[in-house]
């Protein structure tokens, strides 16, 4: 099995172009490979890396030429600094969908994240903002782009949307998102879209908003309109969520500025709480396909699954918001190899865990390692 572990990392980073120009003294792939496998194993700096790879020195010796030994931990950081970002995504990319298969599809929830301590005042470098994309199914990183602030993830987009592949899925993104130009690109590439709309677009939202205050008082009976409900009670409050999902109507001025735009959505949550008082939340959506209202709910809750499976998960499980790499490429790329062990581990299923006791069970077990690299 070690060997077919091998086998399969280094086939999927054969592209992936050294920066170092001198004579290598440790093979690229080795320093991926142990990358990788140490930030599964619950390393979070370069570090605990050296350290996970001189302690399974033996083992990993199993799959790679371990003759030069393992680098310091200056060694792995100097190398991932240099390694372009984006080569190294589609390295990774390679590896983790050739062992699942992204669900032809499905929802794709692009979101932004900042990196708060990846500042370095003595540089003047901000925190870097991460724009990624997150298959709600199937719990793979499909792919992120990195901006120098959020304000910047309107550009970001576009480049994103660029190296997915969305023929045939839902993209969903927040009101940040909802741009002509976006929303263009994303018809154009085959997919479909549902967008948040918010303040930003004033004209819009407005819109969108007096519509269904006509008509939520009869409750959409005079026009077409999909609906859905969930109930929810739980940690002391109870949620009620309703979905409307309305056809594009004749005349809705709007209508003709965003290119294949067949629907407008409305989202509204009533929170109960124990002492009895309630909170609302209403949230407005533009659509190109007129989905079923249970299809428009679970877009717009998978959405959701961006923060709670990924962005929460790196801040909790993997300590993404406390982490100060920060010398060149290498807050990017550490930043792939945890969304990239986040879907490994979240795709396992050999045992019924969660992600953070998987990574537990990934540093104690050889077994189990492998089973995470091999897509079981």
């Amino acid at each position: 099995m070690g060997a077919k572990a091998s086998v399969r990392i280094a086939e999927h980073f054969e592209g992936l172009t050294d920066p170092r120009r001198r004579e290598v003294t440790y093979p690229l792939v080795n320093i991926v490979a142990m990358a990788l496998c140490a930030v599964l194993s619950g390393a979070d700096d370069f570090v605990a890396i050296a350290d996970w790879s001189r302690e399974k020195k033996d083992w990993l010796a199993r799959f790679l030429d371990m003759s030069s030994g393992v680098p310091s931990h200056d060694r792995f950081n100097a190398v991932f600094a240099a390694i372009k970002p984006a080569e190294f995504e589609k390295c990774l990319l390679s590896f983790i969908t050739a062992l699942h298969e992204v669900t032809e599809g499905q929802v794709i929830a692009i979101d932004g994240k900042t990196l708060r301590r990846s500042f370095d005042a003595a540089s003047s470098k901000a925190p870097i903002h991460m724009v990624s994309a997150w298959a709600s199914a199937n719990h793979i990183a499909l792919g992120q782009v990195v901006t120098d602030a959020k304000s910047n993830e309107i550009t970001a987009i576009p480049k994103l949307l660029d190296i997915l592949e969305i023929q045939g899925c839902l993209v969903t993104i927040d009101a940040m998102g909802c741009q002509r130009e976006i929303a263009e690109q994303i018809v154009v590439g085959g997919g479909d879209y549902v967008l948040a709309v918010k303040g930003n677009q004033p004209k819009l939202h407005t819109a969108i908003k007096g519509f269904f205050a006509a008509h939520l008082e009869d409750d959409c009976s005079g026009i077409d309109c999909r609906r859905s409900e969930s109930y929810e009670k739980g940690h002391g409050r109870q949620d009620d969520r309703y979905y409307y999902l309305a056809k594009l109507p004749d005349g809705f001025d709007e209508g003709s500025k965003w290119r294949g735009l067949k629907a407008i959505g409305l989202a509204c949550r009533i929170t109960t709480h124990a002492d009895g008082t309630q909170t609302h939340d209403t949230r407005y959506y533009i659509a190109s396909r007129y989905l079923s209202g249970q299809k428009f709910a679970d877009a717009v809750r998978g959405h959701w699954a961006i923060e709670n499976a990924l962005h929460w998960q790196l801040d909790v499980t993997f300590g993404e918001d406390q982490c100060r790499i920060r010398k060149g490429h290498a807050d990017a790329n550490f930043s792939l190899l945890r969304r990239t062990a986040l879907s490994l581990l979240k795709n396992n299923t050999s045992r019924k865990l969660g992600v953070k006791n998987k990574r537990l069970a990934a540093a104690w077990s050889d077994q189990y390692r492998l089973e995470v690299l091999c897509g079981r």
